[in-house]
This record gives structure tokens, sequence and C-alpha cells, in this order.
């Protein structure tokens, strides 16, 4: 039943969208293009979606984002021509009503609107293959300076790299990731910290990537935690110990990279006699997600007093039960949103994805009570294969002791 409510919308869609070509164009070739076009993409569409792997392989993945390439720009055609028919409901009642002029009907009219509508249509069209052959490797280093009054002496100036949501087992470019990877260690900080995702289900996906993740270098080291992928949630599994094997493996491929995955613990960092605590949960998310995250337990030895730093994949668990703890967790490091890998950004004015309906903080730094949070963007992407305004993300934080005044 789902299938035929879907394809009968998308026909829908479909035909008012060729409404427009056809007053713009009377070419019989292009005609048969767009037939054939709208066809073979539906029925990839449904195939994709019926192998249940449509949002995590990577092949699949590409018929998901050519659907959304053809479809996006089909809507908003559909919403124009719509709006011109209901407009000259309106006006051809009128002037029946009233005897007016009825030029209101002229072809030349109807073919502005058509065109108007293609042109518009054809910047979704064009940004989403953008996006998928070119915005998925746009990797971003964004730098950031927060300030604590809470801050070891011994810290001020101490540097962060975070990087989020890898999903190792979407890529496609060798070359590609490589770069980011140097391109992350060229920021030279004193640590790099992971926030979770390392793939999209199986440890597996990682066999391709180890020997490049494992360059990353930094003087304090590497630490990881846990994302919602990371457990093998998303996959049919013949038995409960093979999902254990699963998730066995990847946190021995962890290791295998020099990385310190925090399972719900905390780490000491020290400098000239000083500390701060780093301290990473499990995943924990609001919405139908894994709540594996014990925050009391990876506190244990933690104190009100020390400076903190949270690794936590899914912001919903900084807004559920972080930023108003009484142990004050000074800075908070998420991703898992993606910034849904779509939405517009100009860096300093105005920043809007459809995700942040979903959640309230969805990317970059968030401050309330004193106490900060900042949501990666993600380094790979998900679903569909590329990235449209919100780029790959590697972030930078340099934490600094405030200077009082008085």
């Amino acid at each position: 039943m789902r299938w035929i409510i879907f394809i009968v919308i998308y026909i829908l869609v479909d035909i008012y969208a060729f409404q427009a070509l056809r007053t713009v164009s009377k070419n019989s070739l292009i005609y048969g293009l767009y037939v054939v076009s709208s066809i073979a993409v539906l029925a990839l569409f449904i195939y994709a979606l019926s192998s249940g792997e449509s949002r995590t392989n990577p092949k699949l993945m590409y018929i998901f984002g050519f659907f959304l390439a053809f479809f996006i720009p089909k809507l908003f055609l559909t919403i124009f021509m719509f709006g011109e028919d209901v407009v000259r409901l309106f006006v051809g009642i009128f002037s029946k009503i009233g005897g007016g002029n009825e030029s209101f009907y002229m072809p030349s009219r109807r073919k502005f609107v058509s065109t108007l509508a293609l042109g518009i249509a054809a910047i979704p069209f064009s940004s989403l293959l953008y996006g998928m052959f070119k915005g998925k490797y746009n990797y971003k280093v964004l730098k950031y300076a927060l300030e604590f009054d809470d801050l070891p002496e011994a810290f001020d100036g101490f540097t962060l790299t975070q990087i989020s949501d890898i999903h190792s087992g979407s890529f496609d470019n060798k070359n590609k990731v490589e770069y980011a990877v140097n391109l992350i260690n060229e920021q030279k900080s004193d640590i790099i910290l992971f926030t979770g995702d390392l793939v999209n289900n199986l440890a597996s996906e990682m066999d391709d990537w180890k020997a490049i993740f494992g360059t990353l270098t930094a003087k304090d080291g590497v630490y990881s935690v846990l994302g919602n992928h990371d457990y093998g949630d998303y996959v049919r599994w013949n038995t409960e110990d093979d999902k254990s094997v699963n998730l066995a493996k990847l946190k021995g491929i962890q290791r295998e990279m020099g990385w310190d995955l925090l399972l719900n613990e905390n780490r000491t960092l020290e400098r000239k006699g000083e500390a701060i605590k780093l301290i990473g949960v499990e995943n924990w998310g609001e919405g139908g997600f894994k709540k594996a995250g014990d925050l009391d337990k990876a506190c244990e030895e933690v104190t009100t007093e020390d400076f903190k730093i949270l690794l936590s994949h899914d912001p919903s668990h900084w807004k559920a039960q972080v930023k108003e703890d009484d142990r004050n967790f000074q800075l908070t490091l998420s991703g898992h949103t993606h910034g849904m890998q779509f939405g517009i950004e100009i860096p300093g004015w105005f920043k809007w994805s459809p995700v942040k309906y979903r959640y309230e903080n969805w990317a970059g730094i968030y401050e309330e009570l004193g106490r900060y949070i900042n949501v990666n963007r993600g380094f790979g992407y998900l679903g569909y294969p590329g990235r449209v305004g919100i780029w790959p993300e590697i972030t930078v934080i340099k934490l600094k002791k405030r200077v009082n005044s008085a």
C-alpha cells in the first residue's frame, strides 16, 4: 500500500512538472528523455529502498542522491505550476462574473511562468549534483577560541581538534580522505578528539581506511567515543554473538590506530602540576536512539572543581542531562546531526538547515549557563552521498584563560 501511495504522489508531481517543460519546448525527443528518466529514477529508487541498505551502501546511496536531484526540482516546478493554475482559476471565475479582460490567460504569461520555474528548479538540481561529486569532500577547518574563568593556567592556549561522524563505509575517494587526514594533522593541535560514528554499520568498513586514520597524531593523543551507528544496531544479524563480535572488532580497530576509546570513562591530562579531565560517554540520544551513555560512571573520581571536556556523540544529551548538571561540564563536544548535509551558511551572519527543527543544537558553538557545546557538522556523509552548503568539518578550538579586567 505504501508503494502505491508513493508512486501516485510521484506521478502527480511528475505530471505537473512536465507541464512547465511542455510549455517551454515542443521537442518530442526532450519529452521522451523526460519520461524515460522519470521511470528509471523511480524504479531504481524503489529497488534501493527494497534492499534495506539505501542509507549505508555507497552504490545505493548514489541512487538516492540522483532521486533527490531529480525529484526536488520537480517539486519546485509543481509548486509554481499549481500556483499558476490556482491563480488562473480564481481570476477566471472573477472574469466570468464581472465580464473583465481575459488577457490574463495569454500563452506568453504561461510560458514566462514556466521558464521562471525551470530556472529556479535548476538551482537545487545543480546544487545536489555538485554536492555529490564535489561538496562531500569540500573540507573546512573552523577555528574558535573559548574563554573560561576556571581553566587551569597551564592549559591557557591548549588546542584541540575535533572530528566526528566519519562514516567510513560511505567513502569512495581515498585521495580526498587522505588529504583531509593530513589537514587534521597540519593543525598541530595538542589533542585530537573523535566524537563517534566511525562506520555506517560494520567494522569491516574500516579495512580500507584504518591505515590512513591511523596516521592521526597529536602530542597528548587521539581519543574517541562511540556513536549510534558504531553498535551495529541497523543490521539484521544472524545472532547476537555476531553483533557483539562486530562491536569488539570495531573497538579493536581503534586501539590498532592508536586511539584511546572512552567507554563511559575519563582520563586526566596534566601540565605543570595542573590537570583537566577528559570524559567520554557511550552514545546517549533522544528520539529512539541508543542510551548506553552513563554520565555518572564516566565521572568516577571527577570533582565539581575539575575543568572538564565531555565527549558525547548526540547533542540531545547536552540538552537533556549535561548543560544543567551541577558537576559543571565546561565544554561538550558532539556530532551526530551532520547539519543534515544540506543548508545555507553565511559565516557570522546566517545559518539554516531543516535539521534545526529536529535538534536545538545542530551545528557550531552554543553557550548556555556559562557552558559550551560544539556540534561538529561531520567528516563524512550518510544517506544522500553529498553535501550542499553544510560542508565537512574539522574543528579547532583553543582554550583560553579569561583575564579579569577588574
